[in-house]
C-alpha cells in the first residue's frame, strides 16, 4: 500500500466530519455512533469497521458516505465491464495489498479507478506511476468488492497458483510427482530383487519378510510409548491461565483470520456460523472465510440462508485440480489479512477463548513459533463403539503424544484443524501442498525443516467423531495414504533432510510418519499369524517357520496391542472420561479397521495419489451442549 494511503481513508472516516455524514445521513443512530466511539477507544478500530461487524450499517450504506466525503463518485464493480488489458498490467496481489484496481479509459485516455482507501494525493500519484503516467479519475467501491473483482478477473491465475506455486517454486517438496525418478528406480530395483529371493529361497525370503516387519512394527508402537510417556510425565503443553487471557488489551489484540474449508456440508454450515460465532476477539479484527468450491451451490445457498454475521464472507474457489482441501486453503490465504491465520472444519466448536489463547502463545514463543496447535475432541463419544474408539485415540494422541513430541523437540505432524500460524511464516512455507492429502503434516515436517517451532497449547475444538464404519475406511484411507505422500516427499532427498532436521528429528519423522502406515499394513499379517499359531500345532507351523520366528510374530501381537491399549486407557485421565477406560481393549478390533485403511490408501497411492476420499459430516444424532 502507498504509504499514507490508509491513514487518509482511516482519517477521513474517523472524523468528525465523517460522523456528522453519518448522522445527517439517518443511517446511524447519536446512539450507535456512541457506541462505535466507545469500542474504537478500546480496540483501536475505526468507526466504519466497527459499524460495519457489528451489523450498524451495512457495506453499501458505508461505500455512499465514504464517497462523499472523498468527493468522488461510488460504482458497483459487479456490474463494471473491465478492461482485461489494463487490468493485466498488474497482479492481482497489488491490487488486493493496496485496495485498488484499474476499470478502463475513457476516449481522453483517462483511467477509472476504484478504490477503497481514500484520495490521498501520495496514493493517488503511486497509482499514476502505476499505470504508466495516465491520468486516474477515482471511484468509490468496499474492499470486499475489490477482492471479488480481482477473483473473477484473476480466477485461472489464482486457481493455478494455489494448485501448483509450492510445487513450482521447490519442486521436490511437493507430491504432484508421487515417485520420483529415483524412488522409481530404487522400488523396481528392491521389488526385483524380493522376486528373485522368493523363487530362489522362498521360506527364506518369508522369514526375512516377517522378521523385519516384525522390527517394524515394534519400533514404530515402542516410539510411541516412549513419547507418549514422556508427555504424560512432564506437562509441557503451553498452559496459558484465564489471568493471562482477561489480561490481554484489545486495542493490542492483532487481526486475526479464520479459514473454513467446507464441501457439499450444507446440513451443518447453520451449526458453524454458530460455533464461531462464539470467539471471544473483537469482532472489528476478526475475519471470518468460509471456502466454498465453485459448484458448490447448495453449501453457498445454505450459508447465506444462515444470516452469517458481517465478519463472514465466503470467498469461491476456482474450478481447477486437484480439488483438495489445501487447494482452497491456499485461495483463503491469498484474501487473508490477519497477522494470524486459524484453519477450522464445518462441524468444529473451539473454545471460545482459544484465538486469545494463541496469541499469548506466539508472544511467548518468538518469531521461530510458526504455528500452535490446539487439541481435537470430540462431543459424539458415547454414540457408539467407534466414536468412544475415536475419542480414546485422540485424548492419548493430542493430551500426552504431542506433548511428548513438543518436550523433544521433534517435528509435530499437524492435524488438519485448530493450527494457528503466523501469516507471514506459512506464506513463507509454501502454503499448504494440495497435492498431499495430509497437507498438515507435510506442513509440519516442512517448518521443522526450515527451523521453525511448532508448539501445543491448552485449548480444545470440540468435533463429530465418525459414527460410521465406511465413512472411517474413507477417512483414515486419506490419512494414511498422506502419511505415505509425506514419506515419498521428505525421503527424496533424505541427506538433506537429516542436515536440516538432525538425525534425532529425522529418525523421529521415520518412526512416526513412515512407521505409522507400515505399522497399520502389518496388522492384518500379524494377526493372521498369530491366529493360525494359535489354531494350528506347533509341530505342522515349525515345517515352514522356525520355533523363534513365531513366537516374534506372537510376542509383536501381545506387546503391540498392550502398549496401545495402555495408551489409550490413558486417554481419559486428562480429561475425567473415565467411562471410556474399558473401551480402550477393543483396540486390536479398531487396529484392524485401520489396516483395513491402509491398503485401501495403499492402492489409491498407486491408482489417484491426489483423489481426496471425502469425509460426511453432520451423522450424529448426538447434539453437543456447551
Amino acid at each position: 500500500m502507498a504509504p499514507g494511503g490508509e491513514l487518509s481513508a482511516a482519517g477521513i472516516t474517523d472524523s468528525a466530519a465523517f460522523a456528522d455524514l453519518l448522522l445527517q445521513s439517518g443511517l446511524v443512530s447519536p446512539e450507535n455512533l456512541a457506541f462505535a466511539r466507545q469500542v474504537k477507544e478500546r480496540t483501536g478500530a475505526h468507526i466504519d469497521q466497527v459499524l460495519i461487524s457489528q451489523g450498524l450499517l451495512d457495506s453499501e450504506s458505508l461505500l455512499l458516505v465514504e464517497a462523499q466525503s472523498w468527493g468522488i463518485h461510488p460504482i458497483d464493480l459487479a456490474a463494471v465491464k473491465f478492461d482485461d488489458e489494463l487490468v493485466r498490467l498488474l497482479s492481482g496481489q497489488t491490487y488486493l495489498a493496496e485496495n485498488w484496481l484499474p476499470i478502463r479509459r475513457n476516449d481522453a485516455g483517462t483511467v477509472f479507478v476504484a478504490t477503497a482507501r481514500g484520495i490521498a494525493p501520495d496514493r493517488v500519484a503511486r497509482i499514476r506511476d502505476l499505470l504508466g503516467g495516465a491520468d486516474v479519475q477515482m471511484v468509490a467501491t468496499t474492499s470486499w468488492d475489490i477482492k471479488n473483482a480481482c477473483l473473477r478477473l484473476f480466477r485461472s491465475e489464482i486457481a493455478d497458483e494455489a494448485a501448483n506455486e509450492l510445487w513450482r517454486q521447490n519442486p521436490a517438496m511437493s507430491a504432484r510427482i508421487t515417485f520420483s525418478r529415483g524412488q522409481k528406480i530404487l522400488g523396481a530395483g528392491l521389488g526385483l530383487l524380493l522376486l528373485v529371493l522368493a523363487v530362489v529361497w522362498p521360506v527364506e525370503t518369508a522369514i526375512g519378510a516377517l522378521t523385519a516387519t516384525s522390527v517394524v512394527f515394534l519400533a514404530g508402537t515402542s516410539f510411541k510409548f516412549i513419547v507418549a510417556m514422556r508427555g504424560a510425565r512432564y506437562d509441557v503443553v503451553e498452559r496459558i491461565t484465564r489471568a493471562e487471557v482477561d489480561a490481554l488489551v484489545e486495542r493490542d489484540l492483532p487481526r486475526y483470520t479464520v479459514l473454513v474449508p467446507v464441501f457439499r456440508e450444507a446440513n451443518i454450515v447453520g451449526q458453524l456460523i454458530r460455533n464461531l460465532g462464539g470467539l471471544e476477539y473483537p469482532t472489528e479484527k476478526l475475519e471470518v472465510l468460509i471456502l466454498i468450491e465453485e459448484e458448490d451451490h447448495e453449501t453457498r445457498d445454505a450459508v447465506l440462508v444462515s444470516n452469517p454475521p458481517p465478519h463472514f464472507r465466503i470467498v469461491t474457489i476456482p474450478k481447477g485440480q486437484p480439488q483438495t482441501k489445501p487447494r482452497a486453503c491456499n485461495v483463503g490465504l491469498y484474501f487473508a489479512t490477519g497477522e494470524f491465520l486459524v484453519i477450522y472444519d464445518a462441524e468444529d466448536t473451539p473454545d471460545p477463548d482459544q484465538l486469545k489463547k494463541a496469541v499469548v502463545a506466539f508472544r511467548r514463543g518468538g518469531d521461530e513459533t510458526v504455528c500452535v496447535q490446539a487439541s481435537l475432541n470430540y462431543f459424539n463419544d458415547r454414540e457408539n463403539a467407534l466414536t468412544r474408539m475415536f475419542t480414546l485415540e485422540y485424548s492419548y494422541w493430542f493430551d500426552y503424544m504431542l506433548a511428548g513430541l513438543d518436550l523433544g523437540d521433534l517435528p509435530i505432524p499437524l492435524g488438519g484443524t485448530s493450527n494457528h500460524f503466523r501469516t507471514a511464516a506459512l506464506i513463507e512455507l509454501g502454503g499448504w501442498d494440495p497435492y498431499n492429502v495430509t497437507e498438515d503434516a507435510d506442513l509440519g515436517i516442512r517448518a521443522s525443516a526450515l527451523g521453525y517451532r511448532v508448539g501445543v497449547i491448552n485449548s480444545t475444538t470440540m468435533e463429530e467423531a465418525n459414527n460410521s464404519i465406511p465413512n472411517f475406511i474413507r477417512q483414515r484411507s486419506r490419512w494414511i495414504k498422506g502419511y505415505m505422500q509425506t514419506t515419498l516427499v521428505h525421503a527424496r532427498q533424505p541427506i538433506a533432510l537429516v542436515r536440516q532436521i538432525g538425525l534425532r528429528r529425522f529418525v523421529s519423522f521415520v518412526l512416526l510418519i513412515a512407521g505409522t502406515p507400515a505399522t497399520f499394513l502389518g496388522v492384518i499379517p500379524f494377526y493372521v499369524i498369530t491366529a493360525l499359531t494359535i489354531a494350528l500345532p506347533v509341530n505342522a507351523l515349525a515345517q515352514l517357520f522356525p520355533i523363534w520366528v513365531l513366537w516374534l510374530t506372537l510376542l509383536n501381537f501381545v506387546v503391540g496391542n498392550v502398549i496401545m491399549i495402555y495408551l489409550s486407557m490413558m486417554g481419559p485421565y486428562k480429561r475425567g472420561t473415565f467411562h471410556l477406560i474399558l473401551w480402550a481393549l477393543l483396540n486390536p478390533l479398531y487396529w484392524l479397521l485401520h489396516s483395513i485403511a491402509a491398503y485401501k490408501g495403499l492402492w489409491q497411492l498407486i491408482t489417484k495419489p491426489h483423489y481426496w476420499e471425502k469425509t460426511e459430516h453432520g451423522l450424529t444424532t448426538h447434539v453437543q451442549h456447551g
